[in-house]
């Protein structure tokens, strides 16, 4: 039977461990001077070496070799099954016998926050007064579920993800060991792909090895993984950022279609707008939102939505509204499209796609706009309106509720004032909360989408919190008008508006049954 290649490799010394020098170097200075603590922690993300390095040095602190066979004063609990607290008594009862021939007996926990709490209350008392030939080593990936208690009586080491570099580097050794023909750019995805952690980089690199390929390329390495093309995505965020919504829905559905899953498109969406969000800030927005994909109900329909609501904001100036400033006073600013271009990094060259709807759909890639500028309302927009009746706010209100319930369940609780003179349009809310939610950048994306459709475009819009305000009788819009802008009042609440309120808070909705 073949062994695995990260078992193959694993490390069997400190100087043989890369990318935590921070700790091995501590480690080995503390053995060389005889400073041997009774509980080490090690905490960290997974395949980063905490139970390989735990392994070592339970050896090194008792001068045997580590060369993969069990030693009896050398004790391995996987806390994931022995979790109870008869099992940490059991350990308790064990400890206080002498090493049959080792100088320490070493209990290595892995796992070891998925321990009880009876059982961590079973092992405060062993780590409080330990026996002097006991050491104990606790590894988790979880530090966050350990009491108190447990980390104020370890020496803590907090392992880091691999540096891409030294992962890339490390591969490369490995794959020239065993043989593996594989270019650099297969390399780099296989490295990414581990997200810093050694035994996912390697385990991949091992499955890549039975491909039969002469020679692992990088197409492979996203054949494999269920990945987008590099040029598909970096083709897509170009069409998003000029605005080209319908052609960028083609691809990815084309991509769907393909079997490329939502994750995968996502997480490499929000890696190449990050490359290019450098140059072109306007970038992060989109990364905000494609963040949230993978928590929502329909992923993919939601990466639709997201993709689409950023394409369109780049094609309709008027959306895209700047947020206003803090406390409600001064000019609103909005946000208009670049007017320069600049391009973002092209993707790392790989062989064509094999597919023909790829290269039907993928087109040369144009140049991208800078971020959008801010600047004052021009005085010569197109759009002006003379009035806002009440009738026509309550239409904008009410179209609200098909866009987002959430944003219908804010703008309920606003009281309108629309200055003609500077085509001002003042939402005054009783409650910050209330500000705060509506400044989203989605629910203004969305409220400038109604306003476009129900009255044929966006003026100015600030945001007023009025905290004394009392909503009596909803006011005339007559006598809004006459009153200032900073002390327009809001209605008072009824019962069904301080309920809207909280579920504005948590981003709910009333349901009739």
């Amino acid at each position: 039977m073949g062994q695995a290649l990260y078992r193959k490799y694993r490390s069997a010394s400190l100087d043989e461990v890369v990318g935590q020098e921070h700790i091995t170097q501590t480690l080995a200075n503390a053995i060389a001077s005889g400073r041997i603590n009774h509980a080490y922690l090690f905490t960290g993300p997974r395949g980063v070496g905490k139970t390989s390095i735990a392994r070592i040095l339970a050896h090194q602190i008792n001068n045997l070799p580590y060369d993969g066979t069990e030693h009896v004063d050398i004790i391995e609990i996987d806390a994931a099954s022995n979790n109870g607290v008869e099992d940490i008594r059991d350990l308790r009862e064990k400890v206080r016998l002498a090493p049959a021939s080792a100088e320490y007996k070493v209990y290595i926990i892995d796992e070891v926050h998925m321990l009880s709490t009876a059982a961590f209350n079973a092992l405060l008392k062993t780590l409080e007064e330990p026996p002097k030939h006991a050491v104990f080593i606790l590894a988790t990936t979880e530090a966050h579920k350990l009491p108190a208690t447990i980390i104020s009586r370890s020496q803590r080491f907090s392992f880091r993800p691999v540096a891409l570099p030294a992962v890339t580097k490390h591969l490369q050794s490995l794959a020239k060991k065993e043989g593996i023909s594989i270019d650099e750019d297969a390399l780099k995805i296989v490295a990414e792909h581990g997200e810093g952690s050694f035994r996912d980089s390697i385990s991949l690199l091992d499955q890549l090895a039975n491909l039969g390929s002469k020679k692992v390329t990088a197409d492979d390495v996203e054949s494999l993984l269920g990945m987008a093309p590099q040029k598909v995505v970096h083709h897509l965020l170009t069409l998003l950022l000029t605005g080209d919504a319908k052609k960028a829905l083609e691809l990815i559905s084309s991509e769907f279609n393909r079997g490329v899953s939502v994750t995968t498109l996502n997480k490499q969406l929000i890696a190449e707008a990050r490359k290019a969000a450098v140059d072109t800030p306007a970038l992060y927005s989109l990364i905000a939102q494609l963040i949230e994909v993978p928590k929502s109900f329909d992923p993919r329909v939601k990466f639709e939505v997201v993709s689409m609501q950023f394409a369109f904001a780049v094609s309709q100036p008027q959306a895209m509204q700047a947020a206003p400033p803090k406390g409600g006073g001064g000019t609103p600013v909005p946000v208009v499209p670049p007017q320069k271009s600049t391009a973002i990094p092209k993707p790392a060259a790989t062989k064509q796609a094999s597919t023909t709807e790829q290269d039907s759909i993928i087109e040369q890639s144009a140049p991208l706009p800078e971020a959008p500028a801010t600047v004052t309302p021009a005085e010569d927009t197109d759009f002006y309106m003379d009035a806002l009746p009440e009738k026509a706010w309550k239409g904008i209100v009410a179209a609200t509720k098909e866009q987002s319930t959430t944003l219908y369940t804010i703008i309920r609780q606003a009281v309108m004032h629309f200055d003609a003179e500077k085509q001002l349009l003042t939402l005054t809310f009783r409650f910050p909360l209330h500000q705060k939610r509506f400044e989203e950048q989605k629910y203004k994306t969305v409220f400038a989408n109604v306003l476009a459709q129900t009255i044929g475009g966006v003026p100015a819009i600030q945001v007023v919190v009025n905290k004394d305000a009392a909503k009596k009788d909803k006011p005339r819009v007559e006598e809004i008008a006459t009153l200032p802008s900073d002390t327009v009042a809001a209605p008072a609440a009824t019962a069904d508006e301080s309920t809207s309120a909280v579920l504005a808070m948590m981003g709910g909705e009333v349901v009739n049954a």
